[in-house]
């Protein structure tokens, strides 16, 4: 416990120095991971407002525990005043995937959970309305444009290396011309800092989200001095006429093998969404970015060192019966096998973090497997592990919420395109939530500590003053 008392020897003086803190600092370390999965972003959202009240109890407890200190302060002083909880305070990275990535950046930023909730809420509406006019095959199914105007209202011009990012983050993209996944971090020490470092926070997280067939592949530049794409300007203003945005597509892309002055691969990557990568559950491509020794990071493993928290959008297996195999079978088989690949990059997460971790929830892998919770590598856990999600299958809603749901609005729910869903679908997670989120998942050893490693006296942040 004394390596705990010492691991921060001061609070930092400027908040620019808090990423560093985070990623770099001695003491215990914080992981957040945060899966995509549309507009079952609600369920995340759920899971996180339960573990922010958690938070802020404790907040509550240990203010109260130094009630006659306080009371010697004189009335209105802002030392005693008691500041909101805030997620990216709590964790030293947050990472998502997709509508993960939008979260974790929002907490990254400092936001609270009510105001990524009102966010959310507000946001999902205006991406996920298909206008009338797309055409199937020639465009993709919604409009970006609301996407990246919500992005940019809340993230403005800030760059990946904004002192404005009061923790670690971690955003997955897939990079489509050269076929590599991209896991982009605030890591000052990783190898190619250098040329992330200027990335716009919104293109990163546009890219995240930008789901084949949903929406439009983003275009990122790749270096500093990346020539400026006006084509790409003007085909976002085109979104409504479908056959004159499509042939821009082609001209833009003639237009950067012709011409110097346009995007090319040396300069430009055209970026998806990172839910086509094996980390749409992104827990492990973080566990390595903090612990491989190429990235500099290099946090200290063992269950006493790093605690894991990994949160889905709702699991489920994707099935297609004989039945289907017929009209179009062909093609239902196809789009069946490719979402059900994601799903089980999503399980084989699961069974890896389990047998590496200590874990703190339990989830059955397959019927074989069952859990892997007491199972662990030579030398013992790595660290501390919870997964929080729901099963969106009637046998787990009904044994474990007591939901007795029609396979109609099963089906409904299982979408990730459809913010009618929105409502239902966080308040069963809501329920989920009061059940698998535990205190002792947060506190489990001698509370006179924070969570950030300092004695309560000193947290500038948890408990208040």
């Amino acid at each position: 416990m004394n390596d705990v008392a010492q691991a921060v020897e001061k609070p930092p003086d400027e908040e620019a120095s808090s990423r560093d803190r985070h990623l770099f600092g001695p003491g215990p370390k914080k992981m957040l991971a945060l899966d995509g999965g549309g507009v079952r972003g609600a369920i995340t959202v759920a899971f996180l407002e339960e573990i922010e009240r958690i938070l802020a109890e404790e907040q509550q407890k240990q203010l109260g525990s130094t009630a006659d200190k306080q009371s010697a302060i004189p009335a209105g002083s802002e030392r005693g005043k008691t500041k909101p909880v805030r997620l990216g305070d709590w964790f030293d990275l947050c990472g998502g995937t997709s509508t993960g990535a939008i979260i974790a950046g929002a907490l990254a930023l400092g936001h609270t959970i009510a105001e990524i909730k009102e966010f959310y809420l507000r946001l999902a509406p205006r991406v996920f309305k298909r206008p009338f006019w797309r055409v199937p095959g020639l465009q993709s199914k919604f409009d970006a444009r609301a996407l990246t105007d919500e992005i940019n209202a809340i993230v403005k011009d800030r760059r990946l290396d904004s002192p404005d990012l009061i923790t670690g983050l971690a955003v997955i993209a897939k990079r489509m011309d050269t076929g590599s996944p991209w896991i982009l971090a605030n890591n000052k020490k990783a190898p190619y800092w250098d040329s992330n470092k200027f990335y716009r926070l919104s293109t990163l997280v546009r890219a995240s989200t930008a789901a084949p067939h949903y929406f439009d592949p983003e275009i990122l530049p790749i270096t500093e001095d990346a020539p400026q794409d006006p084509l790409g300007a003007v085909k976002a203003n085109l979104t409504g006429l479908p056959i004159l945005s499509v042939l821009l597509s082609k001209v833009r892309a003639l237009y950067g093998m012709v011409s110097k002055s346009g995007p090319t691969s040396d300069t430009h990557g055209l970026f998806v969404d990172g839910g086509v990568t094996p980390h749409n559950s992104p827990v492990v491509a973080l566990l390595m970015t903090t612990v491989l020794k190429p990235m500099g990071i290099c946090w200290q493993l063992g269950p006493e060192n790093l605690t894991i928290i990994s949160i889905g959008t709702g699991l489920y297996r994707t099935r297609v019966t004989f039945a289907d195999v017929g009209f179009a079978g062909a093609l239902k088989l196809a789009l069946g096998a490719l979402v059900s690949m994601m799903g089980d990059t999503q399980y084989l997460a699961l069974a890896e973090m389990q047998w590496l971790g200590q874990c703190m929830t339990c989830w059955t892998v397959n019927s074989e497997l069952r859990t892997l919770c007491g199972d662990a590598p030579p030398g013992g856990p790595w660290f501390r592990f919870a997964r929080y999600d729901v099963r969106l299958e009637h046998a787990w809603l009904s044994q474990n919420l007591g939901l007795n749901l029609g396979a109609k609005e099963l089906s409904h729910l299982q979408g990730m395109d459809d913010p009618g869903t929105i409502e239902t679908i966080y308040s069963i997670a809501r329920t989920a939530a009061q059940k698998q989120v535990k205190r002792e998942h947060f506190f489990p050893g001698d509370s006179q500590f924070t969570p950030c490693g300092r004695p309560s006296a000193e947290c500038p942040r948890f408990i208040g003053p």
